[in-house]
Order: C-alpha cells, then structure tokens, then sequence
C-alpha cells in the first residue's frame, strides 16, 4: 500500500509547486507588459509561455537523458498542447459576460495558425521517422532542423505582427509602484520553483507507471502532461480573473509553439538516436488531434459565435472536447 501511495504523494507535491508559481508568473508578467509598453498577448505568447512551458522541457531533457524514458518526454509535448487547447474550453466557460471569442484579439489566429503547422509537421515527422524516410546527422533526426526553423519563423512573425498593430502610447504605472527589477526578480523566482519541480516530474511519471502497471505512453501523455500543464491552468484563471483574456489565450498558444520546440531540444539531447524513432508511432494520433484543435481555434476566431448550449458553453467548446476525449481515449488503448 505504501509503495502504491508513496509516487502519488510526489506527484501531488509536484502539482501543488508548480501551481503555486503560476499566480506569480501571471501577476510579475502583467507588470513587464505595463512598464514596458508590451501587449498582453505579446508578453502571454513569449514571456509567460516560455516559463509555463519550463516543465515540459526539464521534464523531457531529464526523461532522455536520467531516465530513459522517450516516450514518456513525447507524450508530455504533445499532450501538453492538446491540454492547453483544452483550457480554452474553461476559458469560454467561465467567460460568463459575452462568449469569449467575440471580444479576443484577432492576431491570435497567426499564432494559432502556425500552430498548425508546427504541430501538424511534429506528427507527419514522427511518422515518417518510424520507417525507411527516417534520416539523421549523428544521432539527431534531420527532421528537428525543421522544427527548430518554424518555431523562430513563428515568433519572429508574431512580433513583426505586434509591431505593426500596437498602437504607440506611454508606458503605464503599475500597481503599487512595482519596479521592473522586481517584477523581473519575482519571474525568474516563480520559473525557478517551477523548473524544480518540472526536474522531479519525469522519476515520478516513471514510478507511477511501474507501480501501476501503465504503459509510459499514456503516462507520458495524459499523467505527466497534465501536471506540467498546471502553470497554464493557474495563469489562465488568474489572466482571466484579471481581465487579460489576450494574456491568457497568448500564453497557451505559445506554450504550444514551444513545446514543439522541446521535441527538437529533446531529440538533440537524446543519445541513442532520433528520438521520434525511438517512440510509439501512437503520439501522432495526440498531434494531430492538437492540430485539428488548433484548426477548431481559428474557424472560431473568424466565425465568432454567439450561440451558447443552456447558455454556458458552445459549440466551439463541446467540439474542443469532443476531440480531446476521443484522442485521449485512443492513446490509452494504442499507447505502448
């Protein structure tokens, strides 16, 4: 019984860090964006994304390289996109004024579209590695270049696209005269709980699949993503109860970007050899249902419904949903 209990336990310290910080990172990044002039959704895409994203990526360098766990280091990636395109449905829940998607800024479908092709790319290169079209230079796929490219053409875009939309105006006080210096001091503090706890995750997801007989695949995808995946939940709620929605939707579209960028950080780090060869050719089905969201995402952002069911959620949600269980489901049974 103990050592059934004992992984659970540090799990749930590592979930309770990691939400611990979240409030921090959302409240410290409100702040640099007020001081310096930056959008919300600029500083949700690059600075809050790239610290709730910190344990997907000590999650997968430590699974490759302490544990040997390259599934378990896919599956978080993947399975952290399609959990942060499932918070848009808390999101449009909780927005109880006005449906969510008719008061968000439009340039979040740039980033929401490269999105797709970044996700969508990640899942075509994770079937192509599993036979005769796999190439590599060393022991790093040739397909991770790609990878690396698209994610700087992506951020480079969407400040190309913040520069020339954002409106010049002065740079505004923020509350309870915090300086930049702190507000910088309270990031870094906050990211560096979170890149603790993130370091822990991977042993833990390991234990728990031992201990309960799971493939690493599903844990990798559902247990260890989910609990890395507690940074956006947190700063998506604390965004919303702000009223920085941008910042929120911001944060999690990047973090996806992001993730993606960990699957090459990941394979570089990954000895044995290409690390999409490496793992269930089952993670493509977590790839493409986050595209197929991402797609869901951006049909929304132009359509901008209004019609809610029982006046609670939409059609957009239910689809988000609908997608999310049924490739969760898949893994489960195909997940090896």
């Amino acid at each position: 019984m103990t050592a059934t209990f004992l992984p659970w336990l540090k799990f749930a310290v590592c979930v309770v860090l990691i939400g611990l910080a979240g409030p921090a990172l959302i409240r410290n990044g409100d702040v640099i964006a007020r001081l310096t002039g930056l959008s919300r959704s600029w500083i949700g895409l690059v600075l809050i994304a790239t610290a709730t994203s910190l344990p997907e990526l000590i999650t997968g360098v430590s699974a490759v390289i302490a544990v040997d766990a390259p599934n378990i280091a896919v599956g978080d990636a993947l399975g952290s996109c399609v959990f942060n395109l499932m918070m848009l449905v808390l999101l449009d829940v909780l927005s109880r004024e006005e449906p969510m998607y008719r008061r968000i800024d439009q340039g979040h479908i740039l980033t929401a579209g490269f999105g797709v092709i970044l996700i969508g790319a990640a899942g075509a290169f994770l079937l192509l590695s599993q036979n005769a079209l796999s190439f590599q230079f060393l022991h790093v796929s040739g397909y991770t270049p790609f990878i690396i490219v698209i994610y700087l053409v992506a951020v480079r875009a969407a400040f190309v696209y913040e520069r020339r939309t954002r409106s010049p105006s002065a740079l505004a006080k923020a509350e309870g005269s915090i300086s930049l210096r702190t507000a910088a001091l309270g990031y870094l503090a906050a990211a560096s709980v979170i890149v603790v706890a993130g370091t822990w995750l991977p042993f833990v997801g390991r234990e728990i699949a031992e201990v309960m007989g799971w493939r690493t695949t599903f844990v990798g995808t559902l247990l260890i993503a989910g609990a890395t995946s507690v940074p956006e939940l947190v700063v998506t709620v604390s965004a919303l109860r702000l009223g920085a929605v941008d910042m929120a939707i911001g944060s999690l579209l990047g973090s996806n970007l992001f993730d993606i960028l960990i699957l090459a950080i990941d394979d570089i780090a990954y000895g044995k050899g290409p690390l999409l060869r490496a793992v269930s050719p089952a993670h493509a089905i977590t790839a493409f249902a986050a595209t197929i969201m991402s797609g869901i995402f951006i049909v929304a952002m132009l359509f901008r419904p209004e019609t809610r069911l029982g006046g609670t959620i939409g059609w957009v949600s239910l689809s988000l949903l609908i997608v999310y269980l049924f490739s969760s489901y898949a893994i489960y049974l195909l997940g090896h």
